[in-house]
């Protein structure tokens, strides 16, 4: 189950972020939210 967490991020991480999220848009037809790269890229990060 998901939780509404206020997270405060930096402008540059947010820039990157929208980026990843516009890049994933352009390759499939689906929308993708700000919340699900947000996820993603956690994910990615802390799989080590």
């Amino acid at each position: 189950m998901a939780q509404r967490i206020t997270v405060m991020l930096d402008d540059d991480v947010v820039k990157k972020l929208r980026a990843r999220q516009a890049k994933k848009i352009k390759e499939t037809v689906n929308a993708m939210s700000f919340s699900a790269i947000v996820n993603e890229s956690l994910k990615e990060c802390i799989k080590g």
